[in-house]
């Protein structure tokens, strides 16, 4: 980074999070830059941490400003040449505004905070923090004998690992991620997508359509999900036997493996608290006649606390989340002899004869510094790394078919904030306590759920459009009063997986499916809907070039308005946290990857055990689909 480019970003910083003259600034909020909380040294770090082609291509945006007199420019017209600039920048003003509202300084604060409500993570629960797995940690290049070994160890995949260590089988379990137990959550949200989140948190997918959380580590996403527990659909069942071949997921059997889920987890209603923001959704739905419901979560109700329920998507400290770690893993390791080595990346899949026999991959310790080769010899290789990832892995491979990363879903989500002129404490209780599946089949099937969100002051404060500082400014100064609704798509349409030229995934989505369109609409509408009914002031979609609507103004207006918003980057802002389907199941090996019982129709040995079998979007939140599927997959391992 030379000189220049380095002042042109730090003063991009203070353009974005300004200092501002406010008569109402006893915390100082208003005067406060991105600077002043350090977050100009945090992108500055961000950048060179980059690889070098992306790095460059900031670079070559920095030298574009510059070369419009950004540095001598007032704060008006720095922001309009910000704007000339497109969607380009967006990704570094989404950068700012993450560390200017989400990190935390030497004291484990931010200034910011203060205005903005939160009073920070929680306090630690006073219960006896354990690590009751020990990962290998390689000294040189390993190699293991097992009788199955299991790649990646979320819902799907370290459920299977419990189920064949139970059954007495060697199980190998390789993590990319790692081992954290709730001796090492502390609930803050950048230290927390660092350690848990993929790809260190949220990352857009190659087109910038759509933004994807998915979870890294040891358990996966159930480590850092919001424990929102919905069984699989008869509607989504009897599509998969009837289009797909799965035909007992349609009847009893598949009960049998979604009750035993069910009853593994501990799943419970009575620990579902309502923050302000699941009263709000009460509210609408009543006055608008529609169904409303509370969320059954996978939960210890002995230890629970509402306030650290409040933080689940950045770990649990209290160790009531009834995660693949604690069901499966646990149990696996001390009781029955499992091993887990954690921070290994998986680079292919072995055969021999065109059958399973293993794979390799390599062990990099967390600092960076030691690293060896690993090799695990099996006749069973359980795939479950994950939609994103999974794919990869045989591609790497050179096996499953044409379909290998095809057919991904992503359930896009739609995000409106009501503001209801009172602090509304997002951060206190379960994410997700309620939701509404009025709009669940809509149209032939396909719809949407309506859902809640976790509190969040960095990604919060990043998918709020940038325009100019002062009305970020304003918008994040009323953030406590914010409530939030999605629109939880369940996508007909779909993306697809790839590889890049360093042989890493590379996901692909863009919404053109017409169904997908009207249903993303419908939600939208319904949320902005959802949030009048409630009574809030003030509705906000979070997209580009919408000013948000204010008590007194035309509803319906507004409605239209939000409407004609592209879905796509630069259009509205659209999260995935579920990911699905690329290594589906199904009877055709023309345009499925796996047979209709998880098996690859070209390899042998080799079973897809995430979400990525999904035939289709679940429609659902999908753990609880992805563990009954990977219980059924794992009898069909036992049984060959």
């Amino acid at each position: 980074m030379t000189d220049l480019r380095t002042q042109v970003l730090r003063l991009l910083c203070d353009t974005v999070v300004p200092s501002i003259d406010h008569p109402d600034d006893a915390d100082g909020f208003w005067a406060r830059r991105a600077s002043d909380v350090a977050a100009d040294l945090g992108v500055l770090a961000t950048v060179a941490a980059m690889p070098a082609e992306q790095r460059e291509a900031v670079g070559a945006l920095l030298d574009g400003l510059a070369a419009q007199g950004f540095l001598t420019a007032a704060q008006a017209r720095r922001e309009q040449i910000l704007a000339s600039a497109g969607p380009a920048v967006a990704p570094l003003a989404g950068l700012v505004l993450l560390l200017t509202y989400g990190m935390p300084d030497a004291t484990g604060g931010n200034p910011n905070w203060t205005r903005l409500g939160y009073p920070g993570p929680a306090p630690r629960p006073a219960v006896a923090l354990q690590r009751p797995i020990t990962p290998l940690r390689p000294d040189g290049d390993l190699a293991l004998e097992a009788d199955a070994v299991v790649i990646g160890s979320g819902a799907g995949g370290g459920l299977i690992a419990g189920r064949l260590a139970a059954a007495g089988a060697r199980v190998v379990v390789l993590e990319a991620g790692r081992y954290r137990s709730e001796a090492d959550f502390r609930q803050f949200e950048l230290e927390a997508y660092q350690q848990s989140y993929r790809r260190g948190g949220p990352t857009p997918t190659a087109d910038q359509n759509i933004t994807l959380m998915a979870g890294a580590g040891l358990g996966g996403g159930t480590v850092i999900n919001w424990t929102n527990c919905i069984r699989t659909t008869d509607r989504v069942r009897r599509q998969w036997a009837d289009e797909h071949g799965l035909t007992d997921v349609a009847g009893p059997d598949f009960d049998r493996h979604l009750d035993t889920v069910w009853r593994e987890l501990s799943v419970t209603d009575r620990c579902s608290e309502f923050n302000r923001a699941h009263e709000a959704m009460h509210r609408g739905a009543e006055a608008l006649g529609w169904s409303f419901a509370t969320v059954h979560r996978n939960w210890d109700e002995k230890r629970h606390d509402a306030l650290v329920a409040g933080g689940l998507g950045f770990g649990d400290p209290s160790g009531a989340k009834r995660s693949t770690v604690k069901v499966y893993l646990e149990p696996a390791v001390t009781g029955h002899g499992a091993r887990v080595v954690d921070g290994c990346r998986v680079d292919r899949i072995l055969t021999d004869r065109g059958r399973a026999a293993g794979v390799t991959g390599r062990w990099t310790s967390e600092d960076g510094r030691r690293s060896a080769a690993v090799t695990v010899r099996a006749p069973i290789v359980v795939l479950a790394a994950g939609a994103l990832e999974s794919p990869g892995v045989l591609l790497r491979s050179g096996i499953g078919g044409p379909a290998v990363g095809e057919h991904l879903r992503l359930h896009p989500c739609t995000v409106t904030l009501g503001n209801y002129g009172t602090d509304m404490r997002g951060w206190w209780g379960p994410p997700q306590a309620a939701l509404i599946d009025e709009f669940a089949a809509v149209e032939d099937g396909y719809g949407f759920l309506m859902e809640s969100v976790q509190y969040t002051t960095g990604l919060g404060a990043s998918a709020m459009p940038f325009t100019t500082g002062a009305e970020h400014k304003e918008a994040m100064a009323g953030y406590r009063d914010f409530g939030s609704f999605i629109g939880l798509i369940r996508d007909r349409g779909h993306g697809r997986v790839t590889l890049d030229a360093g042989g890493e995934t590379t996901a692909w989505y863009d919404l053109t499916d017409e169904l997908d369109l009207r249903n993303t609409r419908r939600a939208v509408e319904a949320e902005i809907r959802l949030h009048h009914a409630a009574g809030a002031r003030g509705i906000r979609v979070l997209g580009h070039g919408l000013p948000p609507w204010q008590a007194g103004e035309d509803l319906e207006a507004f409605i239209a308005r939000a409407g004609e918003i592209p879905l796509r980057a630069g259009g509205a802002v659209l999260f995935s946290a579920h990911q699905m389907g690329s290594c589906r199941m199904g009877a055709d090996p023309a345009t499925s990857v796996a047979d209709p019982r998880g098996e690859l129709h070209d390899t042998p040995g080799v079973w897809i055990g995430d979400a990525s079998a999904f035939p289709t979007a679940s429609g659902t939140n999908p753990m609880i689909t992805i563990m009954a599927l990977a219980s059924r997959t794992a009898e069909m391992c036992l049984t060959g």
